[in-house]
């Protein structure tokens, strides 16, 4: 018998930060209940998250196994290809005002509508490539509101790097960051081509150094959601574990 999976919610709201409607896709699993507060999951690049990442799926399986605690999951998508770089990049024009909208606009319309924990540990970025970028730096200017980062191959610069060299409290984040072995040679948005597991190397010995708490793994493969979505589930599991 197929897996029943709870309709994912679309809906829109007007952000004063971005200047413009904002859409989203909310997933709470069919257990979800108003009486107790939920963990929330917000994913960049969210489109691609349910479509490919088959996110929904996994946390119901999770849920319904009583793997994982309690866990509602809001996507973001991207327009296309320039408003996605716009927003992710760290040269983005909107990048700045995307990581505000994050954390002044969309937590506090959240927490209106669902029964959140209100601690930064109950609130978690996820994303890949440049989406994972902006997670992890939305988290590192609020890491109060943000207390977990899930980095799917992500695109690091010295800006991301100095960044972490230059935050001073490590202990309030927990990281999972993954890199595929094969990617040496990633084709960029911008045309270029950028050797991703190198500096993704040089990014966990420098949070290692820092002391932040990070799951570093390695897989056998390339810049693609042919790989990440087999290792989606896992990261759930460890991520959102019940304590």
């Amino acid at each position: 018998m197929a897996q029943k999976v709870a309709p994912i919610k679309e809906e829109t709201f007007f952000s004063e930060e971005l200047g413009e409607e904002v859409s989203l896709l909310m997933y709470l699993p069919t257990s979800f209940s108003p009486l107790s507060h939920h963990h929330l999951l917000i994913a960049q690049d969210g489109g691609d998250y349910f479509k490919l990442g088959r996110i929904a799926r996994f946390v119901e399986e999770l849920t319904e196994e009583q793997t994982i605690e309690d866990l509602i999951v809001v996507g973001i998508p991207y327009k296309d290809i320039q408003d996605r770089r716009r927003k992710y990049h760290p040269d983005g024009s909107q990048f700045n005002s995307y990581i505000r909208f994050l954390a002044h606009e969309l937590i506090p319309f959240l927490e209106e509508r669902f029964p959140l924990l209100p601690i930064g540990r109950g609130r978690a970025l996820i994303g890949d490539s440049l989406a994972a970028t902006v997670s992890l730096m939305a988290a590192l200017h609020y890491p109060h509101t943000f207390g977990k980062v899930i980095m799917q191959s992500p695109y690091v610069d010295g800006k991301v790097l100095e960044a972490i060299d230059a935050f001073s409290q490590p202990s309030l984040l927990s990281i999972y960051h993954q890199i595929g072995k094969q990617e040496t040679a990633v084709k960029t948005t911008d045309g270029k081509i950028k050797d991703f597991y190198t500096i993704n190397q040089k990014l966990h010995e420098q949070m290692v150094h820092k002391g932040f708490e990070c799951i570093y793994e390695e897989f056998d493969g390339d810049h693609r959601w042919t790989y990440w979505q087999p290792l989606l589930k896992d990261i759930l599991k460890k991520m959102f574990a019940i304590s």
